[in-house]
This record gives structure tokens, C-alpha cells and sequence, in this order.
């Protein structure tokens, strides 16, 4: 472009506008801008078209990207297109000079770039200078020296251009342009048309900044100071190390405090942690090498240097790799799956995200323990596990404070230093076995492990710093979540892994259990198979179990006989069938409950849950002459005995719709008994039964012997939801009944039941008791 005189230009009334952001244009201040903005680039066009001059003014908040009149500034700078870069990608790079101040007195939004109608805000040249405005201005002069002498990144053309300037106005101006100002303090210099008032208000922003300045300059030195000293400290010991290798007195403590302070520096700690370790180095190298303090701060710094502060492993962000991992381990569990590829998935779009707090619950033998190892291997992190089975004192998590002798952090700070990483799967194991006496309470200090929102800054007693847990994935298991505590729970995301049917322990014995257990015995696959009748008959009588343990056992029992016949010279491969597993395993130790033979007035089946999955629980009801007294046996809890009263009132209430003759009750006892007397039973999920073998009783009406049945009753005759719908219908179908009544709430439970079950098994849901009666009642 072509040299233009500035001071030759008149300024039209009628402008192209360009906003800015973050920055404010003065008259003859010389600013590089970006354009981006199709607007902009076509006011930046419609300029150079005309006279190459625009009006640049700043825009109020610089986030919004298509600012209307009213988030823009009226006053502003007009100013000159020096320079034009036209980039590959279509933006502008101009360079543009300030000419005057100017008002946009109206706006026009017609065109496809801002304009508006203008009025020039222009310096008198003649201004005169007083006596006042003259000292104020070799205030501001003398201001701009002691800034750049104290650091202020002022060009030193700025000085002597400024010493050069005559008038108040043009001072302000290049001062302000060069101060890296605020838009909000540079917009309210720009505003002011009298140049004495704009002189003052540089110059009170040049004195604050100058008071800025210095503050800084004087922690800078300090900072230096400092610096100087620990250099200082650094040569002296180096001049005392070499001093005494010349006497040939270096000691053995001095090179391992060397040694500490080398690996301090490598282990990446806080600036919390490692200035109490450069303490406790301190006075380790003030100790005589033989007392027993030494050996508790050199065991301190063990603990601290080799801790992993910065240390972790890469998470498997390939969902379908650690998905296949996964199916891999373990058969079934789809659940447990899906949320762990969830996770995964939330990992790979948020990296910083805080790990959820799993938690595991389900019979034992189902795998909880074995799934953990298996999301470690998944995640392609390390896996350490903790047990919580019997533990009391509260120093197992917290660790024990330096002052007793051979203290040693709590076990969470033990399993991360043994994993060597800070972001481990961490397995909390039966978390529903901890226990509580006078030495404190485990569950509340694991409170602070398991709570995301606390755990960043966990502080073990032995090490009395902080440290980091929310990298941990951490995983809890328990077989029944009744004794674990109510806050404690809150913290614990649930998943229940509920038994295995049949066709399950089928699957996961030809996958895993049978190689493993071939290989563990010496053998090859090839001298051992089991055929599948074979393996149906251990499942159902030689276990009784929803895991897989007692299954596995059995198995083992197997192979260690083979053992021994292959170490005896036999060489044809073994097969067992069903009737070589009575050879190797003796009689059947199950007898299965089955359904009953016939009909029978006063018995009903029933379906229960246990820790151990679901089985089926006769109820017998009998009448015999009396006066209208109730008799419950078979070691039956305050629950159950509720329910029955319920179920007599029920009865009593509804006798007439019930085929009960009148005046019954008046002469006849009911006695009430659920057989294996010796084994203790409780739980609301028996009323439904319990009132029809009683309602069967006082009726004289068979109960169908192939219908079971779960649900709770009130005193209205309506069926309350229970829990354990899986495991009670997988009780059923093992004793061969196919027909079983559920409340109808528990409808919605079907859907974790597997779907070979639902469709060989038949489902009747029930509201109220008269239906059950219809139904279970011949």
C-alpha cells in the first residue's frame, strides 16, 4: 500500500465499523489484528474500497462472538489500514493506525458489515499549558522511566518519544497504548475529551503500577535470596564432603542422605509432602547413626520415597479389547460387564473423572473376587486385594501414628505401595464381616477411603501427609449388606450378583473350571472328559450352593483320582459319565426337595431365599380339636410368627368366602410347622403360604402339589413384593415345579431371570389372597 500522511486525512461522517476484543485503540497507536468474522472482513473490504479508513471500537464482553449494537462501544478510534494479509484460510491480517477519537452518534445494520454515522472528538492543538499541567506531565515522564527500570516490558522508543510530546493529550495516549491496560481503564481514558483530565487518570494508573512493580521487584529479591541461601548451604556441604573424604571421614549416613534427597527429588511428591520429607532429612542428618530414633525416620523416608505419588499405569480405553477380556474370564455377568465398559467409556471422554465405589454383593462362590482381578486385567491396571473379614482396629485403615514402636501405615497405603502404581483396582473384601470393639471402628475410617469427594487428600496416620486415592478404582464385596453400616452403604454403588442356574454352572465348568483344575492336576485335556449328564448330576446332587466352590471341589476330588491312575500307568483317556461320578464321589450327599407325590389337604410349597441361593420350604397346617389356639414349631422367627397370626386373623375375617363353616375356629386348634426344625427361618416372604396351608386346613381342600409360591400378606387379604424373585424361581425349577405365584409388584423382577427359564417355567401374579386361594386351592 501506498505511504499516506496521517494528518492530511479527513475523517467522512460515515464509517465501516470493526469490533475488537480485548484490546482498545488510541489515536496514532500502531495495532496487528486477526479478522475472522465474515462481518468484519467485509467492513475491513468495504474500507479499503473507500479510503481505507474504519472505525475500531471494543466490544464490552470479548466471549460473545457476533456482538449487536448495544455490547459495543460508542466511542472508539477511527483509524488507518496500513498493511493487508489475506490468509490460506480466508482470515485477514491488517495492520491499522489510530488517527482521532470518534463518537458513533447512529447506527446502520442494513449493510452486511456494521456501520455508523460519526462525529470526531479532536485534541485542541493549541492547548496551553499551565504550570499544574506541566508538573503533571513530568510526573508521567519520570512514572514511564521508573516502570521500565523496574521491569514493565515499555520499549525504550516509548520513553523517548514520550519526552518528546508537548501536549498533555498525546501524552495520555501513547502512555495508555503501552500500559497493557484493561479494556474497561483503557475505554475510560478513550472517553475523556479533555486532555488534562486524561493525563490524571494515566497517571494514577502509572503510579499503581509503578507501586505494583516494586512489590514485586521485592519478592523477587526475597525469592532470590532464598535461592542464594540454599545454594550457598548446597556448596558447603559439597566443600565439608569433600573436606572430610580428604580425612577419609565420610560416613555412611552422610551418602545415604544423598541418596534420600536424590530420590525425593525423583519421586514426583506434592510440595506438602516433600517439604516434611526434606524435614525429616534434616534431622535425620543431625542423628547419631546407632540410636533406635535414626531407624524410625530411615524407616519414615523408605516409606515416603518409594510410595508411587506420580506413578500410574494407562488405563485400556479400547472398550472392545476389555470387553472381550472380560467375556474371556467369565461367563455371564452381563450387568457387571455393561457397567464396567461404562466406565471405560466415561474414562475415555472425561480422563479426570473420579472412580465409582463398587461394590459386589452375592452368595459365595459367584465370583466376586475373581471378577475383580478380571476388570483389573480388563482396565490394564494392578490389582491388589485387602480383606476386611475380622478386622476391629481402626489402625488397620488409618496405620499407626510414629510414637508407638514399629508403627507401619494402614494396609489401604501398604496395598498401593505393593502395587507400585497410584491408580490400582483396589478389592476391599467382605466388607460385611468387619468388626467393632474398643480399638475403634474399621467401617467409619473406611468412610473417608470411599467417599470421592474426600478421598483426593487422605491423610494416614503414619505417613501424616496427604495422598491422592481418587485414581483408585476401588471394588467391595459382601455376602450380605444387613450388617454393613447405613453410611458406609450410602457410599457404595451396588451391583448383585445373584446364583447360578444349572445351564450356567454347565457353561463355566466346560470354559473354566475343568481346564483349570485339569491343568492344576498335571493332566491333559485329553486323559480327562467329563460329559455333560455327568457334570448335571454333580451340580444338582453333590452341591447345594448358588456358587460354584463346593462344584469346583467336587471336580478337583475327580481329577486327583484320575491322577492317580495316570501315575499308575493308565493311558486310555478317562470318561465320567453319571455312573462313574458315584465311583469317584461315593453317594449322592443331596437329596433334592422334589414336588410332593399327590394333593394334600394342609401342605403347601413355598419358596425362601438364603445367603447360599433359593430353596423350596414345606409348610404343613393341621386341625385338631380345641379352643381356637394357634401352635407354631420349626424354629420359626418373630416374622414368620407375625404372618401366621396375619394369616389366622385373615381366615377368621373371611371365613364365609373361604368354605370355612362357622363356629370353626371356637372348637379347633391350628398348629402351624415347617420341617428341618433344627434350622432357624424368618422373613415376611412365607404369608402368602403360610395362609394357604392354613386356609387348606380349616377348609378341608387339597393344595396343588405342583404350584410353589412367595409373597407377604396383610391383614386385608393384599400381597406385598419380596425380594430374591431369581433365586426362589431357580429353587423352583430344581424341584420341578413349573408353576409358581409371585406378587404382582414382583413382575417387573422377571426381567433378571434368564429367558430359557421364563419360557419353560409358567407365572402367576397375584394382588390379593383370594386369588391365590383360586388358584392353589383345589
Amino acid at each position: 500500500m501506498e505511504e499516506t500522511n496521517l494528518d492530511e486525512l479527513e475523517v467522512p461522517e460515515i464509517l465501516p465499523v470493526l469490533p475488537i476484543r480485548g484490546i482498545v485503540l488510541f489515536p496514532y497507536m500502531l495495532i496487528p489484528l486477526l479478522v475472522d468474522r465474515e462481518r468484519s472482513i467485509k467492513a475491513i473490504d468495504q474500507a479499503l474500497a473507500m479510503n481505507r479508513m474504519i472505525m475500531v471500537t471494543a466490544q464490552k464482553d470479548p466471549e460473545i462472538e457476533h456482538p449487536t449494537t448495544k455490547e459495543i462501544f460508542e466511542i472508539g478510534t477511527v483509524g488507518v489500514i496500513m498493511k493487508l494479509l489475506k490468509l490460506p484460510d480466508q482470515r485477514l491480517k491488517v495492520l491499522i493506525q489510530g488517527l482521532v477519537r470518534a463518537r458513533i452518534e447512529k447506527w446502520d445494520e442494513t449493510q452486511p458489515y456494521l456501520q455508523g454515522r460519526l462525529k470526531s472528538i479532536v485534541d485542541d492543538e493549541d492547548y496551553s499549558v499551565n504550570l499544574e499541567t506541566e508538573a503533571l506531565m513530568r510526573n508521567v515522564k519520570e512514572a514511564v522511566g521508573k516502570a521500565a527500570n523496574l521491569g514493565k516490558n515499555i520499549s525504550p522508543d516509548v520513553s523517548t518519544i514520550a519526552d518528546e510530546i508537548d501536549h498533555p493529550g498525546r501524552l495520555a495516549d501513547i502512555i495508555a497504548a503501552n500500559l497493557d491496560l484493561r479494556v474497561e481503564n483503557a475505554q475510560e481514558i478513550l472517553v475523556l475529551s479533555d486532555p488534562k483530565e486524561r493525563l490524571l487518570k494515566v497517571n494514577g494508573l502509572l503510579a499503581r503500577e509503578v507501586q505494583v512493580l516494586t512489590v514485586q521487584q521485592q519478592i523477587n529479591l526475597q525469592a532470590r535470596t532464598e535461592m542464594d541461601k540454599t545454594q550457598r548451604e548446597y556448596l558447603l556441604r559439597q566443600q565439608l564432603k569433600a573436606i572430610q573424604e580428604q580425612l577419609g571421614e565420610v560416613g555412611e549416613l552422610q551418602e545415604e542422605v544423598e541418596q534420600l534427597r536424590m530420590k525425593a527429588d525423583e519421586a514426583g511428591m506434592p510440595t506438602e509432602v516433600r517439604g516434611e520429607v526434606e524435614k525429616q532429612i534434616r534431622r535425620l542428618e543431625r542423628m547419631q547413626s546407632d540410636t533406635a530414633e535414626t531407624a524410625t525416620v530411615r524407616a519414615y523416608l523408605d516409606w515416603m520415597i518409594t510410595l508411587p505419588w506420580s506413578k500410574s499405569t494407562a488405563d485400556n480405553l479400547d472398550l472392545r479389547k476389555a470387553k472381550a477380556i472380560l467375556d474371556q474370564d467369565h461367563y455371564g455377568l452381563n450387568k457387571v460387564k455393561e457397567r464396567i465398559i461404562e466406565y471405560l467409556a466415561v474414562r475415555k471422554l472425561k480422563p479426570k473423572t473420579a472412580g465409582p465405589i463398587l461394590c459386589f454383593t452375592g452368595p459365595p462362590g459367584v465370583g466376586k473376587t475373581s471378577l475383580g482381578k478380571s476388570i483389573a486385567r480388563a482396565l490394564g491396571r494392578k490389582f491388589v486385594r485387602m480383606s476386611l473379614g475380622g478386622v476391629h482396629d481402626e489402625a488397620e485403615v488409618r496405620g499407626h501414628r510414629r510414637t508407638y514402636v514399629g508403627s507401619m501405615p494402614g494396609r489401604i497405603v501398604q496395598g498401593i505401595h505393593q502395587a507400585g502404581s497410584n491408580n490400582p483396582v483396589f478389592m476391599l473384601d467382605e466388607v460385611d464381616k468387619i468388626g467393632t470393639d474398643y480399638r475403634g471402628d474399621p467401617s467409619s475410617a473406611l468412610l473417608e477411603v470411599l467417599d470421592p469427594e474426600q478421598n483426593s487428600t487422605f491423610r494416614d496416620n503414619y505417613l501424616n501427609t496427604p495422598f491422592d486415592l481418587s485414581h483408585v478404582l476401588f471394588i467391595t464385596t459382601a455376602n450380605i449388606l444387613d450388617p454393613v453400616h447405613p453410611a458406609f452403604r450410602d457410599r457404595l454403588e451396588v451391583i448383585y450378583l445373584t446364583g447360578y442356574t444349572e445351564g450356567e454352572k454347565l457353561e463355566i465348568a466346560r470354559r473354566h473350571i475343568i481346564p483349570k483344575q485339569v491343568e492344576a492336576h498335571g493332566l491333559k485335556s485329553d486323559q480327562l472328559v467329563f460329559h455333560d449328564d455327568a457334570l448335571r448330576l454333580i451340580i444338582t446332587r453333590y452341591t447345594r450352593e448358588a456358587g460354584l466352590r463346593n462344584f469346583e471341589r467336587e471336580l478337583a476330588s475327580i481329577c486327583r483320582k484320575v491322577t492317580r491312575k495316570v501315575a499308575d500307568g493308565h493311558s486310555k483317556t478317562i470318561n465320567v459319565a453319571p455312573k462313574e461320578v458315584h465311583a469317584f464321589l461315593g453317594t449322592e450327599k443331596i437329596q433334592p426337595e422334589e414336588l410332593l407325590p399327590h394333593n394334600h389337604v394342609g401342605i403347601s410349597t413355598g419358596l425362601a431365599w438364603t445367603p447360599t441361593g433359593g430353596d423350596i420350604l414345606f409348610v404343613e397346617a393341621l386341625v385338631v380339636r380345641g379352643r381356637g389356639n394357634l401352635i407354631l414349631t420349626g424354629q420359626l422367627g418373630d416374622v414368620m410368627k407375625e404372618s401366621a397370626q396375619a394369616a389366622l386373623s385373615l381366615a377368621k375375617a373371611h371365613s364365609d368366602l373361604l368354605d370355612i363353616r362357622e363356629g370353626f375356629f371356637e372348637n379347633h386348634d391350628i398348629h402351624i410347622h415347617v420341617p428341618e426344625g433344627a434350622i432357624p427361618k424368618d422373613g415376611p416372604s412365607a404369608g402368602v403360604t403360610l395362609a394357604t396351608a392354613l386356609i387348606s386346613a380349616c377348609a378341608n381342600r387339597p393344595v396343588r402339589r405342583d404350584i410353589a409360591m412367595s409373597g407377604e400378606i396383610t391383614l386385608r387379604g393384599h400381597i406385598l413384593p419380596v425380594g430374591g424373585v431369581k433365586e426362589k424361581i431357580l429353587a423352583a425349577r430344581r424341584a420341578k415345579i413349573h408353576t409358581v405365584i409371585l406378587p404382582k409388584l414382583n413382575q417387573k423382577d422377571l426381567v433378571d431371570v434368564p429367558k430359557e427359564i421364563r419360557k419353560d417355567m409358567k407365572f402367576i401374579f397375584a394382588d390379593n389372597i383370594q386369588k391365590v386361594i383360586r388358584t392353589a386351592i383345589i
